[in-house]
């Protein structure tokens, strides 16, 4: 297989954001004999991009037609926006949709809705405008989908299989009861007109079912059938490989005329190889919310951004890990008595009861337990252990009472939380560290029935 068919597998995934781009040169490389040798000789993305995680801005850009009817999309707006985040040591990708009408201030200081940084500036400007707007330093590829590009990608693979889903279905997950999805508008050629349920869409299919957004519901489901179908895009291509195979002279052909990024080659093999058989856990989709819906001079309905979700959001999904600190010899965490250091247990798994479990543990250890509840999210795959104490290697002595499988968990100091009082006195002035109960150590603990209760 040349190099340049291969490179038109990852790089056609990418038409539908960087989660079908792995799992799409996934598939051709274990249906070739030289996988082996591929995984041997290309070096990882850690060696190639000098870190362990990439940030990559993913656009999809809006178009008109002509008085003649001809599609154009010079100087258009952004249709669709992602911030990716590939997060190699965990193989991981987190991709956080923006709504297109969330309003941004742009470089002369004026707001408008964030799609239009595309039209005025680029992708240049777009991902300045759009980093700022998140608050991270900025992206490190960009990746640009021209006029059809989804269309023909899905097309070029022969279309794909999902449950379609009205605004009640997606947003309650109730209602799925045969609702429909009707919709013309004869200018933008767009023609919606399909019934709930699980259905075979064709590239145009998939396309305006995820255009749709003339209801109640508007953007945020749109923005979630998107999601909906990438998911089912990276199922088609992943699980029928042989169809995969059959087309991928179409897909090399959708590569050249609908995709614009800054992915070299050797990027883009190196990050298919690394991603190869990606579990469909460890691909993460969100969306930022909104506060409010106002009339923006100039630009009509636009959004308030809920700024302290989005915070929230970048900091779970955009934000690399910390580094561990330099574990203490055995010596020095025998110093430090454990009902010296008040403890707060928060379930950050999916599995219910897994924080009280841990602070009887801990408890039984001879730590005094403060607050024990949820945390933020219930999708911590691995515990986290985050120190507030002035005692040097607090967290550390709370991570030895763990299970052995946790004993890697990451202790994350916060000099800033430090209480001013004496370790003795923490239970009046906060705690000396919060336990994030992650999957690896809820799944750990045994359960018995005096402790089988919520957290």
């Amino acid at each position: 297989m040349s190099i340049q068919l291969k490179i038109a597998i990852v790089a056609g995934a990418i038409v539908l954001a960087l989660i079908s781009t792995v799992t799409g040169y996934s598939v051709v490389e274990h249906r070739n004999p030289v996988t082996a040798l591929t995984q041997i000789f290309v070096p990882p993305p850690q060696q190639i991009f000098g870190k362990d995680n990439l940030l990559v801005l993913v656009e999809g850009l809006d178009y008109d037609y002509t008085a003649k009817d001809e599609e154009f999309s010079t100087n258009s707006r952004s249709d669709v926006i992602w911030a990716v985040n590939l997060d190699f040591a965990n193989k991981r990708i987190d991709e956080l949709s923006i709504p297109r009408d969330m309003i941004a201030t742009m470089p002369n200081g004026t707001q408008a809705k964030i799609n239009q940084a595309q039209s005025d500036g680029g992708v240049k400007e777009a991902k300045s405008v759009i980093a700022q707007w998140l608050g991270i330093p900025g992206f490190d590829r960009y990746v640009v989908l021209r006029i059809d590009a989804s269309k023909e990608f899905i097309s070029a693979i022969g279309g794909v299989n999902l449950y379609v889903k009205s605004s009640d279905c997606l947003w309650h997950k109730t209602g799925c009861t045969g609702g429909t999805l009707d919709y013309d508008d004869t200018w933008g050629h767009l023609h919606i007109h399909l019934k709930e349920g699980m259905q075979h869409l064709s590239g145009e299919q998939a396309v305006a079912y995820m255009r749709f957004r003339h209801d109640w519901c508007s953007d945020p489901c749109r923005i979630m059938r998107q999601q909906q179908v990438m998911r089912a895009v990276a199922d088609k291509v992943r699980g029928d490989r042989v169809n995969t195979l059959m087309h991928l002279g179409d897909l090399l052909g959708v590569f050249q005329k609908y995709v614009q990024t800054d992915f070299t080659n050797q990027e883009l093999i190196s990050l298919a190889t690394h991603f190869q058989g990606v579990a469909n856990g460890s691909i993460v989709s969100k969306q930022v919310p909104y506060t409010d819906d106002v009339n923006l001079p100039g630009y009509g309905d636009s959004l308030v951004p809920d700024t302290k979700a989005r915070e929230q959001l970048v900091a779970q999904m955009l934000t690399p890990a910390p580094e561990p600190v330099a574990s203490p010899s055995a010596m020095a965490l025998a110093a430090i008595p454990p009902s010296t250091l008040r403890v707060d247990v928060e379930n950050g798994s999916a599995v219910s009861g897994a924080a009280r479990r841990v602070a009887a543990k801990l408890k039984h250890a001879g730590f005094t337990i403060g607050e024990v509840g949820n945390a933020d999210r219930s999708d911590y795959s691995a515990t986290e252990i985050h120190e507030h104490s002035s005692v040097v290697y607090a967290g550390a002595r709370v991570r030895e009472a763990l299970p052995p499988r946790v004993h890697e968990a990451v202790v994350v100091p916060d000099s800033s939380e430090a209480p001013s009082a004496p370790p003795t006195d923490s239970a009046a002035t906060g705690s000396d560290v919060t336990v994030i109960v992650g999957n690896d150590l809820a799944t750990s603990l045994p359960l018995t029935a005096s402790q089988d209760h919520p957290l």
